[in-house]
């Protein structure tokens, strides 16, 4: 985390709430010049940090937590994927989200890599017949049809049965095979409707 950063994350966080710089120190209680682009800098040459207890204020002036504003330090942002609940797979012949399919609600995450945000939902596990490995209140971001490699976590909907998440063992041209904790099964491609790669778990 370098000095830069740390202004960079402050700049965001009052571009976000629609305020500038002068505004958030102010909504803070603080001196309106506090986080002046002049300060940052001094003459002398020594970076000057904001105090830990101002970021403090400022986080709790316009409602946000530290996790957040940490993500915009990092130079990387919120986005809203649609959110829908497992028992909402259940015979969902398209990817939900697709033309708003399933889609009830929103959920926020940061993209852990460089993805289609376009075609990532977010579901919510409700039930623990997938646990340990998922407990109920994660949420799967994951992206629909997305390319798909052995190793990876996925959902998988085939014809005439209910959506599955598991770990993808093999993959051919032909067929997919699936560990579904704790059995595995095989698909012919042919007969999957949709598929989707599970890129991170929000907890």
């Amino acid at each position: 985390m370098q000095h830069g950063d740390i202004w960079r994350g402050i700049d965001l966080l009052a571009k976000h709430h629609g305020l500038s710089t002068s505004g958030l120190a102010k909504l803070a209680g603080l001196d309106a010049t506090a986080f002046n682009k002049s300060k940052r800098l001094p003459k002398d040459g020594r970076p000057r940090w904001p105090s830990t207890e101002s970021i403090s204020r400022i986080l709790t002036a316009v409602g946000a937590d530290f996790e957040s504003f940490a993500l915009l330090v990092s130079g990387r942002d919120l986005v809203a994927v649609p959110s829908i609940l497992q028992s909402d797979l259940e015979n969902m012949s398209s990817p939900p989200g697709t033309n708003g399919a399933g889609a009830q609600a929103v959920q926020t995450f940061t993209p852990p890599c460089l993805v289609d945000i376009e075609r990532c939902i977010a579901v919510e596990i409700c039930n623990d017949e997938l646990a340990p490995i998922y407990t109920i209140g994660d949420r799967l971001i994951a992206s629909c049809g997305a390319d798909l490699d052995e190793g990876d976590r996925v959902i998988i909907k085939a014809k005439g049965r209910r959506a599955l998440i598991g770990a993808l063992c093999m993959i051919s041209d032909d067929q997919l095979e699936i560990d579904t904790y704790p059995n595995r099964q095989v698909f012919d491609r042919t007969a999957l409707e949709w598929t989707a790669r599970i890129l991170w778990i929000s907890q």
